[in-house]
């Protein structure tokens, strides 16, 4: 009886020690880190090792005791991970949290014949009419039938056709695609 009342505390002290250790697990568990990203890494009980890095174009980011850490295609959860195993060589069972604090990676841009073109940070999943709508709409002198989205893949860059009288009125709506980082919606 005592060591279950014993593994419940332990159990009851991890569960309310995941928001402060693992946030990110949390929070971020399905966005891949991008160049432009600021991420915030926290080392409880160690002051000096609290800090916020910017991911560098090249997808890597410096943090003291563990070096140049790449970030290319990884969660914070991950790189949390990777976190803790480097600075483990110099402290002893490290509690480390990454977190994101800032998104600038995650962007698409929309050109052309929209009233506010530019770069726009998805802070969640967009699909073409919202990023439009984003843009202020298309001017009055737009090509609503010819938008393309260039996207690049690892076959190089590809143009969808986006038909906008179309996904207004209801039909073939499986044209209007949730966008990733990097497209380039063109309003001729």
């Amino acid at each position: 009886m005592r060591a279950r009342r014993v593994l419940v505390q332990v159990a009851g002290c991890i569960l309310a020690m995941l928001p402060i250790v693992s946030g990110a697990q949390i929070n971020e568990s399905g966005y891949l880190v991008k160049p432009g990203d600021i991420l915030r890494i926290s080392v409880w009980g160690e002051p000096e090792l609290q800090d916020s890095v910017l991911v560098t174009p090249d997808g890597t980011f410096s943090f003291p005791l563990v070096g140049h850490v790449d970030a290319k295609e990884k969660t914070a959860a991950q790189l949390q991970e990777t976190v803790r195993q480097g600075l483990s060589k110099y402290i002893s069972e490290p509690a480390v949290t990454v977190s994101l604090q800032e998104i600038n990676g995650n962007s698409i841009y929309v050109i052309g014949q929209v009233k506010q073109p530019g770069a726009f940070v998805m802070t969640r999943d967009l699909d073409v009419m919202q990023a439009l709508s984003m843009a202020g709409g298309a001017t009055p002198f737009a090509e609503l039938n010819n938008i393309l989205i260039l996207r690049r893949g690892p076959a190089g860059q590809v143009a969808l056709p986006f038909r906008y009288a179309e996904v207004s009125k209801g039909r073939d709506l499986a044209q209007n695609i949730r966008l990733k980082s990097g497209d380039v919606v063109v309003v001729p």
